[in-house]
């Protein structure tokens, strides 16, 4: 393809990306959509981040991802696609890890974007968001592995439904010999793939022969080595317990750390869903938990996250921009829930009532951007301000 016959929305990494390999082709944004020319037929490859409701989406007449751009060849590498609502990141990492000796390369939604990975590489490893998977129609992976999902970006999808619908699209396009692994409640979903449908960690632990007693972690990220592990069963038969515990968990995932008075304190402000502060819940649910929670929601649902909060001992200390909608949950499912407003204050208060029997956590199940510039600056306020308690 010519440069000069492709158009680009966006202007962000993945966009660069595409421009550097396509350098005549034409950038978009909202700064210069009044240069788009809605009537042209000019194929336009759209990145992630920008939401259908966009005007120059809804205004393009030959839409396609990044994806569909690079992936719909022959002469692509082996792709593994890795998705779901939590999990995803580290299951690709995991992933990289185990396979990283036969010449694979990781990317897509973090790391390397597509555009700008090694076609000498023998494995893709793409971190695929439901963003991408919105808009990919034509190319499909060799293996998919999907974690579970629940609720999440519904104010950039519209519903639940279509969010869903995003992340199981790149079944439809699967052939006879690739493999899906997919969660028992998708089995039914129609594709030429193998499927392999798994309800916990213990399913694929029985499918693919593996034995948990031999890897060091716990859930929720047993389950992401465990998928990681099955990757290379399927690759190469072989599974490297040595290796898969060698791997180091990203910093905001579930994240311990003690004060001065050797208090526990967990950083997970990576855990911007109620499925994911679900998980980091599980983990500490024998002991009473001090857990702040709120930010920008996304306009989730949150009673799921509330009907399991109420069979656990836990006070809330709610921050950011849902406050209000926190504190009407709270008193829906009789949880004490402390209107802190901002996260030092939640610090200062949590400080006054934890012991080293019970645990804080910030968990906050949304968003960080009302009030930080990302989950990880929030992580690390957070941190600092456990480390500054006398």
């Amino acid at each position: 393809m010519k440069s000069e016959e492709l158009r680009i929305l966006g202007k962000g990494l993945t966009a660069q990306a595409i421009k550097k390999r396509f350098p005549d082709a034409l950038m978009y944004d909202d700064s210069n959509q009044d240069e788009f020319d809605i009537n042209s037929q000019t194929l336009t490859v759209v990145s992630p981040g920008i939401p259908p409701s966009n005007y120059l989406v809804q205004n393009t007449k030959n839409l396609i991802s990044d994806y569909d751009l690079f992936l719909d060849n022959a002469n692509v590498p082996f792709n593994i696609w890795i998705s779901g609502t939590n999990g995803k990141t580290t299951t690709t990492q995991m992933c990289q890890h185990l396979l990283s000796q036969y010449k694979s390369e990781f990317g897509g939604n973090i790391g390397m974007p597509l555009a700008s990975l090694n076609t000498d590489s023998k494995i893709w490893i793409l971190e695929s968001s439901s963003f991408t998977l919105h808009y990919t129609s034509q190319s499909n992976p060799n293996l998919y592995i999907l974690l579970p999902i629940s609720e999440d970006h519904i104010s950039w999808h519209g519903s639940f439904e279509e969010y869903k619908k995003s992340k199981l699209k790149p079944m439809d396009n699967m052939s006879d010999g690739e493999v899906a692994i997919i969660p028992k409640e998708f089995e039914d979903y129609k594709t030429s793939a193998k499927k392999i449908v798994y309800e916990s960690s213990e399913d694929l632990c029985k499918i693919f022969n593996i034995d948990t007693n031999k890897i060091k972690f716990k859930e929720p990220f047993l389950l992401d080595a465990i998928l990681a592990l099955s990757s290379s069963v399927i690759l190469f038969d072989k599974i490297d317990y040595e290796l898969i515990n060698s791997f180091v968990i990203d910093k905001h995932k579930v994240e311990e750390l003690y004060d001065k008075k050797n208090r526990l304190w967990i950083n997970d402000s990576k855990a911007t869903n109620v499925d994911a502060t679900i998980c980091a819940i599980q983990s500490y649910k024998d002991k009473k938990i001090y857990l702040i929670l709120g930010g920008d929601d996304k306009g989730a649902n949150l009673i799921p996250l509330f009907e399991h909060l109420k069979c656990h001992k836990i006070e809330i200390f709610s921050i950011g921009s849902n406050c209000e909608k926190l504190l009407e949950l709270s008193s829906k499912y009789n949880l004490k829930n402390n209107s802190c407003k901002n996260l030092e204050k939640a610090v200062i208060d949590i400080n006054l009532k934890l012991d080293e029997k019970s645990v804080a956590m910030l968990s906050p199940a949304a968003s960080s951007l009302d009030q930080f510039s990302s989950y990880a600056q929030r992580g690390n306020s957070f941190k600092e301000l456990v480390n500054r308690l006398s």
